[in-house]
């Protein structure tokens, strides 16, 4: 015990005494936090349209002016040739048509229908199918003033049925999505601190030359592990208090559930991803080597972690790889237990499954860890 305290020191002495692991530690992790939160965002507003009026009658106007007056769209350019609002569209002015054709109105009143037509630039997919779920809500609105005004129709009218839905939203009723966002840039950040700058310390020791002279001490394999990992174990806990701290007070994210419980979920998740840094850090021999290494992994394993759309969603191959991406896992309970307030009874499969991989991980890592002159 005495020699992993000493190890410990030592440790702590070299974060303290490094001018750029500091910085990473402290610094970084803020300014990551309060611009990817506000950055990585799925919310469409000022979606570019671009509008064809070929009726300019008051009906037409007043759909043209719920699509102005909607915080989701705003008007580029008003035209009378599609010719010119195509030129918009390939030009990136504008993401979206609308169409209005001529006798739209007189169309409307006659046979109580009438077309209209949207057209989206599809380059990017997100914002063309949420775009095109706003238009259609802003159309139903508005289909259902015209009912009310030209059939005559209204709710409130006796003897008229009709269904009217009213959404409740669970565990984030104001529909903030820096509220879903918050937890998972914490992840990230905790992942970059017991990953990589741990298997970077471990390789700085290789190129700086000091790592055969602990070799030929008679400290122990498993002190040394010890010694080299824990430090970035209580640094990472650190930052995810840190982290919440600035989440709580800056975007107001509720925490439901258990602060215990996530930090025992933390705890867990930093065996798996430090023992995924230490056998990287086995098989590098400079930092470059362990960056690119460590980056390789960790891109592939937040991109598929649920991060922005469910996991549930993607090919089924990919839900197959993520039983062994261990972002995958504390992604969902970090969200489970914050925002929705799940207790030990509704994850503790989650928490066993985790605990046998970090004890694996952690156990392969050490075993594969050879204590000879680099």
């Amino acid at each position: 015990m005495r020699t992993i305290l000493f190890i410990l020191q030592k440790e702590f002495l070299q974060i303290r005494r490094n001018r750029a692991m500091l910085p990473m530690i402290f610094i970084m992790p803020v300014i990551q936090l309060l611009v990817m939160v506000n950055a990585a965002t799925l919310e469409m507003k000022n979606i570019s349209i671009c509008i064809v009026d070929n009726d300019l009658s008051s009906t037409s106007r007043q759909l043209t002016n719920k699509f102005g007056s909607s915080p989701f769209f705003k008007v580029t350019a008003n035209t009378f040739d599609m010719n010119e609002a195509r030129k918009q569209v390939e030009e990136n002015k504008a993401q979206m048509i609308l169409n209005i054709p001529a006798g739209f109105e007189n169309k409307l009143v006659r046979e109580n229908r009438s077309e209209i037509q949207l057209l989206f630039n599809a380059i990017n997919g997100t914002v063309a199918g949420i775009g095109s779920a706003y238009a259609n809500q802003i159309l139903i609105g508005y289909n259902r003033d015209v009912i009310a005004k030209w059939i005559g129709v209204s709710k409130n009218m006796p003897g008229n049925k009709s269904i009217e839905t009213i959404p409740s939203f669970w565990y984030n009723p104001d529909m903030n999505y820096k509220v879903y966002m918050v937890p998972a840039i914490l992840v990230i950040l905790v992942t970059l601190m017991g990953m990589l700058l741990a298997a970077l310390n471990i390789v700085r020791e290789k190129e700086m030359g000091t790592i055969e002279q602990i070799n030929v001490t008679p400290v122990r394999k498993i002190h040394f592990i010890v010694g080299k990992l824990l430090p970035f174990w209580i640094v990472a806990l650190f930052m995810l208090s840190f982290g919440l701290t600035i989440g709580k007070l800056i975007f107001n994210v509720p925490f439901v559930g258990s602060l215990g419980l996530l930090f025992v979920v933390a705890s867990i998740y930093l065996l798996i991803v430090q023992g995924w840094g230490l056998l990287i850090s086995n098989t590098a021999n400079t930092q470059e080597q362990a960056m690119f290494a460590s980056f390789f992994f960790m891109i592939v394993f937040i991109m598929m972690s649920g991060i922005f759309t469910p996991t549930e969603s993607m090919p089924q191959w990919a839900q197959i790889i993520n039983y062994i991406n261990p972002i995958a896992y504390f992604m969902k309970l970090i969200r489970m237990i914050l925002l929705k307030g799940s207790t030990f009874a509704d994850v503790y499969q989650y928490i066993l499954i985790m605990l046998g991989y970090g004890i694996g991980m952690i156990s392969l890592a050490v075993v594969r860890y050879r204590k000879v002159s680099s």
